[in-house]
């Protein structure tokens, strides 16, 4: 009788433990010393035990099962009756209701839909990046629903019914009129088929009738299309406009926006984006006619610190998930953390985590006190499209490097890179490409008077690691002109981030940064830069503590 060999393969070593079950906040030494820098330190209790909610086990269950459940959409009933409804996995509600408690939607706000007092935005910032390096297809809807409130200011009397209804921290995913909804959340719908970004291509028109508008055209993304209601450009007789539009008439029926598909995206699974014909929709007027850019623009400004914010946090986790790895996994009888090229890679990757969080939280800082302080208003104008092109390019390639660090470990689904790779590009594109944020940039510096004023500032700000080569360009037309656009934005994100390490950091860290970054371009080729050995060893301890 032959005996059947048997191959037991059930021991598992030479793995890392999975990452889960962490504090996110107090684990990450450079996230608390920007909130310490750019806020009053007195939130740091509850952002620890933020940190610790978020960090356990079940948010990454939560995470994966609502990205791996995409939403359907349902156009019709079985009677053939219009629904236009969206339906979402549990796990995605569960996440909303999470971040709606905490106030991710509208801790920055009053309920009379007035800007809450410092340190609101830093500490919001803090929870947002946190909430991103675990799932950020929810906060598509968190971001546009906090956004939205500073465009309705222009209609005094509809942000006096709707504010109260954002702020409170209730997640009310049930399809009916926002009136009768303990709280609600808002979206947005601005670019079309033929116009994408130049939005006064748009065509969609928006007829008077009464006090309010009738709506018909299109939108070639509606974002979270189960929202409450959303902002709108349309063109009216005077000229392109903001609407409010909700899911309901006044009468309770149903309003005319007819989902016709969800996009297939690259990622952002969880979410879902659509495109919706409007047919004779309800509307109300948002500001005047023809001021519809002017009104909107105020909410774009909110959602894309939130693009850098998410970007900076993607980082973060694969940062964390690369450390992590590299700290448990031997080879050729040594740990990946103690090998010179990989220590030279984590290193560098900590390093760029640490410039992206030093601008980003100095850059929420500048929105908590733009009402009242010109020159943080005026860096807020300038620093966000310059924050958002410089860090949100970053993210792909920086998350490809850390996934490389986990070999064939970073690249199947198990693991969380595979997501976080397809979330990567999402933020670079979304409210204003690269282009675009460097001709904001450039607009602001033909036209605010304190922007050179800024400039000057930052550079005083960073001397101390950039010393006498602290010019960071010559500002004559050729360097201001549209050729050259993106290397001086790169450049000026690059001083704004020097500028601000220089006071959160550690000296060797920030001036590890200038070196490397400021004095020479780094090209996303990490590891290659000669980071010393003494600052690796603190990069690294304060990118994830061992444990």
């Amino acid at each position: 009788m032959t005996t059947v060999p048997r191959f037991d393969t059930g021991e598992v070593f030479n793995q890392s433990p999975p990452y889960e079950n962490i504090d996110l906040f107090s684990s990450d030494a450079p996230l608390v010393e920007a909130v310490k820098a750019n806020g009053d330190g007195s939130d740091l209790t509850a952002l620890a035990a933020f940190g610790r909610q978020w960090g356990t086990a079940e948010m990454f269950t939560l995470a994966r099962r609502a990205n791996e459940n995409p939403p359907k959409l349902y156009t019709f009933d079985p009677k053939g009756f219009r629904r236009d409804v969206v339906e979402f996995h549990p796990a995605y509600h569960d996440l909303m209701r999470l971040s709606v408690a905490a106030g991710l939607h509208a801790s920055t706000w009053t309920p009379a839909g007035q800007r809450a007092p410092p340190p609101a935005e830093v500490a919001r910032a803090a929870r947002y990046y946190m909430v991103a390096q675990i799932e950020s297809g929810h906060l598509c809807p968190i971001t546009m629903t906090r956004a939205a409130l500073a465009p309705l200011a222009a209609a005094p009397s509809l942000l006096a019914q709707v504010a109260p209804k954002v702020v409170t921290r209730s997640y009310d995913p049930v399809f009916r009129p926002w009136w009768e909804k303990p709280g609600i959340t808002l979206g947005m719908g601005m670019t079309e088929k033929q116009g994408g970004t130049d939005v006064r291509a748009n065509s969609t028109t928006a007829t008077p009738t009464g006090d309010w508008y009738s709506i018909t055209g299109h939108k070639w993304f509606l974002s979270a299309p189960m929202c409450d209601a959303f902002l709108v450009l349309a063109q009216a007789p005077g000229g392109l406009t903001c609407f409010f539009v909700p899911r309901f008439r006044p009468d309770g029926s149903v309003n005319a926006l007819r989902l016709q598909r969800l996009k297939d995206k690259l990622g952002n699974r969880s979410n879902a984006s659509s495109e919706v014909e409007f047919a004779d929709a309800f509307s109300l007027r948002v500001g005047d006619e023809g001021d519809g850019i002017r009104t909107i623009i105020q909410m774009v400004q909110l959602t894309r610190l939130d693009c850098g914010l998410a970007s900076a946090g993607f980082m973060r986790m694969a940062l964390a998930q690369a450390v992590q790895h590299c700290r448990y996994r031997s080879v050729f009888q040594k740990h990946l953390y103690d090998q010179p090229m990989m220590r030279a890679v984590l290193a560098d990757l900590a390093l760029e985590v640490e410039g992206a969080v030093a601008l980003i939280m100095r850059l929420a800082r500048a929105y908590d006190r733009a009402a009242t302080d010109p020159c943080e208003a005026a860096y807020a104008r300038l620093l966000t499209p310059a924050a958002k092109y410089w860090i949100c390019k970053t993210t792909p390639s920086f998350i490809y490097e850390a996934m490389e660090c986990l070999g064939g470990n970073g690249y199947v689904e198990e693991s969380v890179l595979p997501r976080l790779y397809r979330e990567a590009p999402l933020n670079a594109i979304w409210e204003g490409s690269g282009n675009v944020m460097c001709l904001d940039v450039l607009r602001a510096l033909k036209r605010d008077e304190e922007a050179g004023e800024l400039i000057a500032d930052l550079v005083s700000e960073a001397s101390p690691l950039i010393g006498e080569k602290a010019t960071i360009v010559e500002m004559t037309d050729e360097f201001t002109s549209e050729g050259a656009a993106r290397t001086m934005v790169g450049r000026l994100a690059t001083l704004a981030a020097t500028a601000a390490l220089a006071k959160t950091a550690p000296p060797d860290v920030a001036d590890a940064f200038a070196q490397t970054r400021f004095f020479r371009s780094h090209a996303a080729l990490y590891g290659a830069d000669g980071i010393e050995p003494k600052t690796a060893d603190m990069l690294l301890q304060r990118a994830l503590p061992e444990q």
